[in-house]
């Protein structure tokens, strides 16, 4: 880590030169930090790898094969895989089940073999169908490859997105939807990316939502609000409070940083790592 970085990531600036004078302090690593690569996809996937790596990330998420296997050359492994069907054409609609299950079971073919712990699927736009429908439909697909899942020892995760300002339509955008899917599917290999940007924006109580379902979350993502920018006091969420909350219910996943950053990417990161480093 060069001085810039090393300012950041303790939270200083050169205007405190008797802070240098000290020891760094010691990391906490509670909870494991992964980076969400959509976010940087303007960098260098080797770049981004090392350069996170040097600040304490552990993972690299939202990648397809070949690029885990490059992240992985750095150190770093892939916290969740990406999701081959995309956002919109998700599983609530029957006619999409036979690919995605194809799609999911090689997923967890490779997850198996590499040693990443989870893969990604997506409820999909309504387009007109009923919750109750989708989620019903949902749960069919899930049952079917679930148990694979479980042979394999790699988790199933679906995202809740928010449907006011980003995803219009998206399906599963209330937690309470995602956690009757749960409970449907009934299977520890079957869990929800709990996203705090998105769910802060459709019904906000993120504390205490995740210490009343923390069974059914199997891994988080950050990221400000408003903006989706950087996760300090530029935006509402208090991300120290929230990770603590997070380690306090025995969680020992990742947390995947999802946030655009509107300054130097690495300083942002940097910055991130501490906040959430609790």
């Amino acid at each position: 880590m060069n001085r810039r970085e090393a300012l950041v990531t303790l939270g200083l600036t050169a205007a405190a030169p008797a802070a240098l004078a000290t020891e760094s302090p010691k990391l906490k690593k509670r909870i494991k930090q992964s980076v969400c690569r959509w976010c940087y996809g303007r960098i260098d996937l080797d770049r981004l790898a090392e350069r996170a790596a040097r600040i304490g990330y552990q993972s690299i998420e939202l990648l397809g094969p070949d690029e885990i296997r490059q992240v992985k050359k750095h150190g770093l492994t892939c916290a969740v895989m990406r999701c081959q069907s995309g956002i919109v054409n998700g599983l609530n609609r029957t006619e999409n089940h036979a690919r995605i299950l194809r799609e999911l079971r090689e997923d967890i073919d490779f997850a198996a073999a590499e040693g990443i712990p989870n893969v990604l699927t997506m409820s999909g736009n309504r387009r007109g169908m009923d919750d109750e429908q989708g989620l019903k439909n949902c749960a069919e697909a899930l049952k079917q490859i679930v148990g694979y899942a479980e042979e394999k020892k790699v988790t199933i995760l679906m995202e809740g997105l928010n449907s006011k300002i980003d995803h219009k339509d998206y399906m599963y955008d209330k937690t309470a939807w995602g956690i009757r899917l749960c409970e449907a599917v009934g299977s520890e290999r079957f869990k929800l990316l709990y996203d705090i940007y998105h769910m802060q924006i459709m019904e906000g109580d993120i504390i205490r939502t995740i210490r009343t379902h923390a069974k059914y979350l199997g891994h988080f993502h950050t990221g400000g609000n408003p903006g989706r920018n950087e996760i300090d006091d530029s935006q509402e969420l208090n991300y120290a409070a929230i990770l603590r909350a997070i380690a306090e219910t025995g969680y020992t996943g990742f947390v995947g940083q999802e946030f655009i950053p509107k300054r130097d990417p690495f300083e942002s990161l940097a910055q991130a790592f501490t906040i959430c480093d609790v």
